[in-house]
């Protein structure tokens, strides 16, 4: 699946890149901009595709007045390999000898991208670009960090701010962003994103594509991680399981933990993760009008699953007890609504 640096073409999500070519050619383009939307559904590859065309040269263009930049320009080159001078990506990077990629964003390493806007930008758009993919990982102090320069921006420094909740993020970082909320992609997009995907994707049938879209809720991540059938299931599983609690089959869910907790099985985690907390939040916003009271124990509970998944990925738990847990803690929260 091709990174969202190294995608040109963006599908769907008109709109939210309309707003930035206003932006653009009005000479009014706000300093941050906030990107929230679900996992998977092009938050980052707008991000990208707005970089792309603000650190080039708009005279090398074969279409100035849009966000197009054609995929050979040496600015699309640089920009997929993360080596332009003046853009920054501030995401999480595994460190050298690490077995795993960091949970969290570290002040460290915030602090070093944001030296960026220290120096002097270079070339005839002087813009100076800061992706942050995803604000959702950053800890307290690298939040701090990204707000003290968002509030005293630099002259032609431009962050955008990839979120896949951003009502979690810190208030003060949201009132001082633009915000542009994208919308899940529809089946036929999704389709239309994983058939132009190019070598080495290896291409699934149509027919498998269409079954993964429908399933996918708009997502080409989630459709993605459908075409393979153990995440399917795994996926299905974790749905059958829920369906029911005031009645957990406890039998099943230990099945369940056991697989997740095999070698090599930490997509299947986090597939199973991800749809846990998305059948929460479904049951959250199906619920909206009952009252903020009565969701509080669904919010709660879903905050703990978020945090107990992230503890166990700092120190390497045992996966077993941790999805006993979480479904512990899940079904507690459906039961008492």
């Amino acid at each position: 699946m091709p990174r969202p640096r190294e995608q040109t073409r963006l599908v769907g999500h008109e709109a939210a890149e309309a707003a930035f070519v206003e932006a653009l050619h009005s000479g009014r383009m706000h300093h941050a901009w906030l990107i929230g939307g679900p996992r998977g559904i092009g938050k980052a590859t707008l991000a990208y595709r707005v970089a792309r065309r603000l650190v080039a040269d708009p005279r090398t263009l074969p279409q100035p007045d849009g966000l197009d930049v054609p995929p050979e320009h040496p600015v699309a080159r640089q920009v997929a390999a993360l080596s332009h001078p003046n853009l920054v990506a501030l995401r999480r990077v595994q460190a050298p000898g690490a077995k795993s990629l960091p949970t969290r964003i570290p002040v460290e390493a915030a602090r070093q991208a944001l030296d960026l806007f220290a120096e002097t930008a270079g070339g005839e758009g002087g813009y100076r670009v800061c992706i942050v993919d995803s604000a959702d990982d950053l800890n307290a102090n690298s939040a701090n960090a990204l707000l003290k320069m968002v509030e005293e921006p630099p002259p032609r420094a431009l962050f955008l701010i990839v979120s896949h909740a951003p009502a979690r993020l810190l208030p003060t970082i949201r009132s001082r962003c633009r915000k542009l909320m994208l919308r899940p992609l529809d089946e036929e997009q999704v389709e239309a994103v994983i058939t132009e995907f190019p070598p080495p994707f290896i291409q699934p049938g149509l027919e498998d594509i269409a079954r993964a879209a429908a399933l996918g809720e708009g997502s080409v991540a989630r459709t993605i991680a459908f075409l393979d059938s153990a995440t399917a299931g795994v996926v299905r599983e974790v749905r059958m399981l829920l369906a029911n609690p005031h009645d957990p089959d406890w039998r099943r869910i230990m099945k369940l933990a056991d697989t997740l907790s095999g070698r090599d099985a930490d997509e299947l985690f986090a597939a199973a993760l991800d749809t846990l907390q998305r059948f929460l939040s479904s049951e959250i916003d199906r619920r909206k009008g009952e009252g903020a009271a009565r969701l509080l124990g669904l919010v709660e509970a879903s905050d703990r699953i978020s945090e107990k998944a992230r503890e166990a990925a700092i120190y390497n738990l045992d996966r077993r007890p941790l999805v006993l847990s979480l479904f512990t803690e899940a079904a507690g929260a459906l039961r008492d609504i």
